[in-house]
């Protein structure tokens, strides 16, 4: 397994000739008690199959090994790629999936549509930049059931917030139709290497019961609510849907609010109805 200590890691990279790269977010988890929560977190066990994204070092993917799970794994970083091929590969027993690739355009990371429909569960230290259009293109499904995921504490905030404050968005209102937020929690600076300058959370999601998928095409009306958060959306649906939006502003009266309501004060639940 990966050395997990700033002084062994920062070893392993001189010795991979490796400068880490903050455009792609290579903050290293040092820190085993992280690696544990996570993996602890995803409830991980030997007939699970399990994504990772941005796999790295392979500290991470070495304990999801270690579960007896199988591992699909995608690494934009050739240098990394190259280093886990010839360090995991060959003790994987078969079950280390390995893709060279971007993760926003491969986020299952190679494992099939037929597989993922059987189940399986997600574990990454999140490239911070991707976050969020990975976590879009996860949520058109198939959906995993479950997600440990470590983020910058914005993001995190961002798909956790509830209705009402300036923090909730599209990508709220897609997370919290399919997904639960379960308790997670904030993680040191210190856990990295080399330290990012932002702070981290260790996010953890369970599918709900009857999980929400949106259509693509509704997905790109709820965010045209949100890029003019202002406006009231029933002026905003007036030259967006055939009806002017009237079934879904009906639904909206209904529950209490209005064609005069904005976009963040509108519930999860209210936006699911929203059809095109």
């Amino acid at each position: 397994m990966t050395p997990l200590s700033p002084s062994t890691t920062r070893d392993l990279l001189a010795k991979l000739g490796h400068q880490p790269k903050r455009f792609l977010g290579q903050n290293f988890l040092v820190d085993g008690n992280i690696v544990r929560k996570s993996v602890e977190l995803a409830g991980v066990c030997a007939s699970d199959a399990v994504v990772e994204i941005g796999p790295g070092l392979g500290t991470l993917t070495s304990a999801l090994l270690a579960t007896g799970a199988e591992v699909w794994a995608v690494e934009k970083d050739r240098n990394l790629h190259l280093h886990l091929e010839e360090s995991l590969l060959p003790v994987s027993g078969g079950r280390l999936h390995l893709l060279e690739g971007d993760a926003v355009e491969c986020p299952l990371a190679g494992l099939s549509r037929e597989r993922a429909e059987q189940g399986f569960k997600v574990v990454a230290n999140l490239p911070y930049a991707i976050s969020t259009p990975w976590m879009d293109a996860i949520l058109s499904g198939p959906l995993p059931e479950r997600m440990v995921l470590m983020l910058q504490q914005e993001a995190a905030q961002r798909y956790a917030a509830q209705s009402g404050g300036k923090q909730f968005g599209a990508i709220s209102v897609f997370l919290q139709a399919a997904y639960d937020v379960a308790p997670g929690h904030k993680v040191d600076a210190s856990c990295f290497y080399p330290k990012p300058d932002i702070e981290s959370y260790l996010l953890h999601l369970v599918r709900k019961p009857a999980p929400h998928v949106f259509a693509p095409q509704v997905k790109t009306l709820i965010r045209a609510c949100f890029q003019q958060r202002r406006k009231q959306v029933g002026g905003l649906l007036r030259g967006l849907l055939p009806d002017g939006g009237a079934a879904w502003i009906a639904q909206l009266t209904a529950a209490g609010l209005s064609g005069q309501t904005r976009a963040e004060a509108i519930p999860v639940e209210l936006w699911r109805h929203l059809k095109v």
